[in-house]
């Protein structure tokens, strides 16, 4: 990478904060810009110092620390990218900073290879959601019912599928034959059979139909796809 990504780390704990920041240091891509241990700190530092990324706890010196200083820090610099740190999947409170403009969320508990690949996924605007599509589905996020059925776990499932994977999901949920997608994408049918086969394997399901049910369940397949960047 020519430019290296400027991050700070915002946490309120000291061990997992010298974690971060030393396994960051090592990344070559990475150039580490400060470090906060409260969301007061990670807005001053932010503002001064102006990052391309910053990995920032929900919880600090209050529960929603990280989504008071998410909301500060993009007042002022919308196109700074935030990662949230959370120790639990809070659907609710997740959700609230993907409304603010956050990015991404990650669990503390991510190995070190998926949180740079996150940092190097929001800095390049790979991210699996933006707010406006946070929006839209906010109606429907409150049918939710069940972990299996939840936003959060179709959300993960659906941002685990390659480009020409989520392409195909489309499609086929769109009442396109295999037949029609290989003239649609111009592409062998052995090439739509081993995407699919993909597709249930991420999913741990036996059929095409039923992922698609889920996903229509909670409209999220068609807002991903009209929403993701072109």
């Amino acid at each position: 990478m020519e430019n290296k990504i400027r991050v700070l780390i915002a946490e309120d704990l000291e061990p997992i904060r010298k974690k971060y920041v030393y396994y960051l240091s090592q990344c070559a891509d990475i150039e580490l810009v400060g470090s906060a241990e409260s969301g007061k700190e990670a807005v001053e530092t932010a503002l001064s110092a102006i990052p391309d990324v910053i990995l920032m706890d929900i919880e600090m010196e209050t529960k929603d620390a990280g989504i008071r200083a998410s909301r500060e820090i993009l007042a002022h610099y919308p196109d700074i990218k935030i990662i949230i740190l959370t120790v639990y999947e809070d659907d609710e409170l997740i959700f609230s900073a993907f409304q603010l403009g956050v990015c991404d969320y990650m669990l503390k508990n991510s190995t070190n290879e998926e949180i740079i690949s996150g940092i190097k996924a929001a800095y390049e605007g790979r991210s699996p959601i933006r707010p406006e599509i946070a929006g839209k589905i906010r109606s429907e996020f409150k049918r939710v019912k069940t972990y299996e059925t939840s936003f959060l776990y179709m959300l993960n499932l659906l941002s685990s599928l390659t480009v020409t994977e989520l392409d195909t999901l489309y499609l086929l949920s769109s009442g396109h034959t295999r037949a029609d997608i290989c003239a649609i994408r111009h592409v062998e049918m052995s090439t739509v059979k081993s995407q699919i086969h993909s597709i249930l394997h991420k999913f741990k399901k036996k059929s095409i139909a039923e992922i698609i049910t889920s996903t229509e369940d909670l409209h999220l397949l068609e807002l991903v796809i009209k929403n993701r960047p072109n």
